[in-house]
């Protein structure tokens, strides 16, 4: 399939109340098409994996076409510079997410770039780093527990960012951590719990979400087994 294909499904498509639905949620209308996910992931499957093709929908800066260079992107042929260069584009969190749960956490360089954007001033940036964290705690089942110890300090060093989609992901990579396995559960509990004491609204919000979830009985029944 080319681009121009891709572009006139996205186009006829073309759905405006759920541009209206999405903008609800602080997905902004600019180039937005209001396709759903259930669509998108249908065409990535019959497109399949190409590198180049995604190369040339990213730049299109149409934010359904980016979503599908996230999930036909080939993750071994993903360089360090392109992930660079992705990632300040973004402007919305879920193509934020589509990408680094999709792709980024797939590249060889995911820790390193978690490590790296959890330091960065930008919103998304900076979400982009905790959402790897909390994709490679679900999707690499080879990591060894180090990776998410290191993890769970940065989180704890950032837990006081206010901004919504920053503090939102750091939540998520912390619970996600949390319910990885038995090592990680007692660890992030007491990452929480001294977050849980900074004197920050965002932070008292990231550990008390977390710890609801890390008291659930289903979960706590699930990590023991």
């Amino acid at each position: 399939m080319t681009k121009a294909e891709v572009l006139d499904f996205i186009k006829s498509n073309y759905n405006p109340e759920n541009v209206k639905g999405m903008a609800r949620f602080g997905i902004s209308p600019v180039n937005t098409f209001g396709i759903s996910m259930p669509m998108l992931r249908a065409l990535a499957k019959e497109i399949r994996k190409d590198h180049a093709l995604a190369l040339e929908l990213w730049k299109t800066g149409i934010h359904e076409a980016r979503i599908l260079a996230a999930l036909i992107d080939e993750p071994r042929q993903v360089t360090e510079n392109q992930m660079d260069k992705w990632v300040k584009d973004l402007e919305s969190w879920d193509v934020c997410d589509q990408l680094c749960g999709s792709l980024f956490d797939k590249t060889p360089f995911a820790c390193q770039k978690a490590l790296e954007w959890s330091l960065r001033t930008e919103e998304f940036v900076k979400r982009a780093g905790f959402v790897i964290m909390a994709a490679l705690s679900v999707h690499d089942r080879k990591a060894d527990d180090e990776m998410f110890v290191e993890f769970l300090s940065v989180i704890e060093r950032e837990a006081c960012d206010e901004r919504n989609f920053v503090k939102k992901a750091v939540n998520w990579a912390l619970r996600q951590i949390g319910k990885r396995n038995s090592r990680l559960t007692p660890l992030a509990v007491m990452t929480a719990e001294r977050i849980q004491e900074m004197d920050s609204k965002a932070a008292r919000w990231v550990a008390r979400d977390a710890l609801k979830e890390f008291n659930d009985e289903k979960i706590l029944l699930r990590i023991k087994k």
